[in-house]
């Protein structure tokens, strides 16, 4: 003899529990998931504490993410590479940079080899998130509304990379 009050509680309950299941960060396939990847690059937390500033830890080992408009590479403009800051692998070239006007760093395409992808669902959305191929250090989010040719955005967090400018050309 069950109570309606009971059956309508438990009912919600279990929804409430397989949302949560849902909007949890974790990845479809297995092949799909960054933890389960090996690096070329693989280093001890204490080792990329001592080699990163703590905002490059944060965002690189934590996926965290910086403040839109604080990232000094945000006003880049000059030729040259944008690279990890965890393992210097060239990953953007400053001629696929735009200003998308979202406050971070923006690009419409990565170099080739540089950069992996995983499924991303935090913040109960689906986003595909961008890391290092090399050493999985996490960069930021790819999107779909960019300029041609690719329609891409890049949205990359400008701390978890650097800049390399180009050599100047012999004239």
């Amino acid at each position: 003899m069950f109570d309606r009050r009971i059956l309508l509680a438990s009912a919600a309950s279990l929804l409430g529990f397989a949302a949560f299941r849902w909007l949890r960060a974790s990845p479809a396939k297995a092949s799909d998931n960054k933890a389960a990847e090996k690096f070329e690059i693989e280093k001890t937390d204490a080792e990329w504490r001592a080699q990163l500033t703590p905002q490059q830890y944060e965002i690189l080992r934590k996926e965290g993410t910086e403040r839109p408009g604080s990232s000094p590479l945000l006003k880049e403009h000059r030729k040259g590479t944008f690279a990890c800051a965890g393992c210097d692998l060239p990953l953007f070239s400053s001629e696929t940079k735009y200003e998308s006007g979202t406050g971070w760093p923006s690009f419409w395409k990565p170099l080739d080899n540089a950069v992996g992808t995983t499924s991303d669902r935090t913040f109960g959305m689906l986003r595909t998130e961008v890391h290092c191929r090399r050493c999985g250090g996490h960069l930021g989010h790819v999107f779909d509304d960019g300029p041609k040719p690719t329609g891409l955005r890049y949205c990359m967090d400008g701390f978890a990379l650097v800049f390399h400018p180009a050599a100047p050309s012999a004239t």
